[in-house]
């Protein structure tokens, strides 16, 4: 079920599968680990977590650049990679997300899958791979202190990614996420729009992870002053990634630009940025496909967008982000919180949902 199947409405025209997959080459793979039930036992569980692995060219045999940039709204989180993008523009290796304390062994597989998948370059060339590893903070509802992804996890998901329709909610990454006060988790969607006659994909996947329940907005509705019940804690506890991924051609400055707008995306429904959270955001372009630079002539040549067509392009990226957060909840199921013990995060009941939008006239 997604946001939309309810009759939730959103701004802007949807592509095919209205998924960051909607970006013609792109693809994405889950790794999820849900194991045992009952009280908290560090290292035993219950496990509530994953992996989510976004390849922007799929699997390639050759290492390309992956022209991006980065924003940090709040920096109360970690994406690693993000200091060779704000200067080289660009990055080498899949997108992982998983959750906090799972950064270091995310991103030691990344590296081991790298060096497996371009055996010839890493071998006969003088390359290293700094991979793009994010989190969010799962530990309400999963043992999040026994370090359950393991290595295999990840190399799961990157095997696992694929194009067209997308799972979400309780998946990968976002196994045991919350967003505003309810289960939250993955939420994807895209946007299709025109620059100069032809046509263009931005398609967006969240990890959300954010919010207090008094903040929500659905289009507009304050549907988290109605839907007051079932609170596991009132403080912010968590973050969001949202990374977007657009066949638009630009250069990383303006690929930073429209990581900006990310913040407005997530305000959208309701969050001003949290003290404690960490919004972190990377967009990226699969146009102008080349080699590594190692490999490349002198003077290179790439094809770019007209800053004077870029109102339209942050428009759609604000409506995908929106929708994407949206449809996390939606399709998200309940789980019995570890901290505190006995408590559930509810996901977001359908049917009172859309009594509140109605109530509004949506």
């Amino acid at each position: 079920m997604r946001a939309r199947d309810l009759g939730v409405k959103f701004e802007g025209e949807t592509g095919l599968h209205n998924a960051i997959t909607d970006v013609p080459g792109v693809t994405v793979g889950y790794s999820t680990i849900i194991e045992g039930e009952g009280p908290l036992e560090v290292g035993k569980g219950p496990i509530r977590t994953g992996v989510t692995a976004i390849l922007p060219r799929g699997k390639q045999n050759e290492m390309k650049p992956i022209w991006a940039g980065t924003f940090s709204f709040n920096g109360n989180g970690e994406m690693t990679g993000t200091h060779w993008i704000n200067d080289g523009g660009y990055f080498l290796s899949p997108i992982c997300i998983t959750n906090t304390h799972s950064v270091g062994t995310v991103h030691q597989a990344v590296v081991k899958w790298m060096i497996d998948n371009y055996q010839d370059q890493f071998l006969n060339e003088h390359l290293w791979a700094m991979p793009v590893v994010a989190e969010t903070y799962d530990g309400v509802l999963n043992d999040i202190n026994g370090l359950h992804v393991k290595e295999e996890h990840v190399l799961a998901a990157i095997q696992s990614a694929q194009s067209g329709e997308l799972k979400e909610g309780n998946v990968g990454g976002g196994t045991g996420m919350i967003c505003y006060g309810f289960k939250g988790g993955t939420g994807t969607s895209s946007r299709k729009l025109d620059i100069d006659g032809e046509e263009y994909h931005i398609g967006v996947l969240v990890q959300a992870n954010y919010g207090k329940r008094e903040w929500l907005k659905v289009s507009g509705v304050p549907v988290g002053e109605h839907l007051t019940e079932n609170i596991v804690h009132t403080k912010e506890m968590g973050s969001i990634i949202v990374i977007i991924g657009t066949d638009i051609p630009m250069l990383p400055h303006q690929l930073k630009r429209l990581a900006k707008r990310a913040s407005i995306g997530i305000g959208r429904s309701g969050s001003p940025g949290g003290n404690d959270s960490g919004d972190i955001f990377l967009a990226f372009s699969t146009a102008n496909e080349m080699s590594i630079h190692q490999k490349e002539d002198p003077i290179l040549t790439m094809k770019v967008t007209n800053d004077q067509q870029f109102d339209p392009i942050y428009e759609q990226a604000c409506h995908a982000i929106d929708e994407a957060i949206i449809n996390a909840m939606i399709a998200a199921e309940s789980m019995s919180a570890l901290k505190p013990s006995g408590k559930v995060v509810e996901a977001i009941d359908h049917e009172r949902l859309m009594e509140v939008m109605k109530k509004y006239n949506c």
